[in-house]
């Protein structure tokens, strides 16, 4: 294909600065296993699984046969009032994967269209159980959960919202947990569960009781890797228990694996009300979200309903669909058969290592880091989140895709690498970071 800007100008690029992109592209022809390859023949190593979706690598002919299979066999069921089999056999693999009592699956399409059915969810178990007054939502600074309006309401991200004003009223935003006095804290801070009680001072100043559910990631990644201190995550679930507030955790980015455990609820011990998710559902080879809830809250909207009565007004056209519920069975059964999960705890330390190497740079501002996931914060050089641009497209010819948010670099490598790969991600960053200096 052509690749001069006049052949690239009928796409308009999602989160992209287009006229900047398409003067100067970085297209990718080919991907394999942990690398890409971009249009002309150089080889990129996969430094954030995609956009955290491929933690099983590229080009999974599993997930492909799977996809082609069903496709000719049962290409699309409507899912309003009919089904197929794959949906239930895909939920319940999810299910066995959640903890207690969470044995629920709705599915989406996408990680927005997961969070914006969360809050629909909670605004319909809480009227079904005669408290409509709970109309008030809680999230964060620096959240990010989506771009679909009910997202867009919660983001913590100024730039994500300051163009869209007609979002969700009653919307409070309590304090992110990164501290910028006390940089370079692998994993858990020791310090830092207090924040939490931001929630208490919402509860009271609004009423707990007109507070339908509070919006968390347990990691906060695509802000930069914000990981939550010792108790945080807990004392927000005993607040939310005071005052029959819901907890949901939005695991798009720390679902299936990300942070050694199957989900970021089990690896810090929090059980939510509800577990949003996507990306590697599917591997991102399918578009795909889930939002999992509790037996309790399906049980209570269901229960409302007048006999053969529809009990939630919402889905989607593609919920679902037989395609997506292919891949993500194939996904369940290669993170299983392949023990990826565990195999990403046991690279996690050798990772991690890698990243603390780049402390000393003069580059670098600040590290943060879990599990397979990492945020590596470069000082801005005047202007905020020029340099982490300039470094992202540094970086790709140098050969490494890394996603940037601001002077962020968010690294996040598949599970089935090879430590040889961790330190080709950790030669290509100390490279680009040189150039920087």
């Amino acid at each position: 294909m052509r690749t001069d800007s006049n052949s690239l100008e009928s796409y308009w690029m999602p989160f992209t600065a287009n006229r900047d992109f398409k003067a100067d592209p970085r297209l990718v022809a080919k991907s394999q296993g942990v690398y890409c390859w971009d249009h002309k023949g150089g080889r990129v190593i996969d430094g954030s699984s995609g956009l955290f979706c491929c933690p099983a690598g590229h080009g999974r002919e599993e997930i492909a046969d799977a996809v082609h299979q069903q496709m000719v066999t049962n290409d699309y069921v409507a899912a309003f009032g009919t089904a197929h089999p794959g949906q239930f056999t895909l939920a319940e693999m999810i299910a066995r994967q959640l903890p207690e009592p969470i044995n629920h699956v709705f599915f989406t399409n996408s990680g927005s269209e997961s969070i914006d059915t969360a809050i629909k969810i909670a605004l319909a178990f809480h009227r079904a159980k005669g408290e409509g007054q709970r109309t008030r939502f809680v999230s964060r600074e620096r959240a990010y959960h989506g771009v679909n309006m009910g997202g867009t309401s919660l983001s913590g991200m100024v730039r994500n919202r300051e163009t869209f004003h007609t979002t969700l009223p009653n919307v409070s935003l309590i304090r992110h947990t990164w501290d910028p006095s006390e940089p370079f804290v692998r994993g858990q801070a020791d310090k830092g569960a207090e924040l939490a009680d931001d929630l208490e001072r919402v509860a009271a100043n609004f009423g707990g009781g007109t507070v339908a559910a509070v919006f968390v990631e347990p990691i906060a990644g695509s802000t930069g890797v914000l990981v939550p201190p010792m108790g945080y995550l807990q004392r927000l679930r005993d607040i939310c228990d005071r005052h029959g507030m819901l907890l949901v955790f939005d695991e798009v980015i720390t679902g299936f694996g990300r942070t050694g455990k199957g989900f970021a609820s089990e690896s810090f011990g929090v059980i939510p009300d509800m577990i949003t998710m996507a990306k590697a559902l599917t591997n991102g080879a399918i578009p795909m979200g889930a939002v999992a809830v509790r037996d309790e809250i399906y049980e209570t909207v269901t229960g409302a309903a007048g006999e053969g009565a529809i009990e939630l007004f919402h889905g989607y056209t593609y919920s679902g669909h037989p395609a997506a519920c292919a891949a993500g069975i194939a996904t369940q059964e290669i993170f299983e058969a392949e023990a990826l999960y565990e195999r990403a705890a046991e690279l996690s330390d050798y990772f991690l290592d890698g990243i603390w190497s780049l402390k000393d740079h003069k580059a670098v501002r600040d590290l943060r880091g879990y599990g397979m996931l990492a945020g590596v914060e470069v000082h801005d050089d005047g202007v905020p989140g020029r340099r982490g641009g300039r470094m992202q497209k540094d970086l790709f010819w140098n050969g490494m895709h890394v996603k940037f948010t601001g002077d962020v670099g968010i690294v996040a490598p598949p599970f089935v690498s090879e430590r040889s790969h961790i330190d080709e991600m950790i030669g290509c960053l100390s490279k680009t970071l040189d150039m920087h200096v």
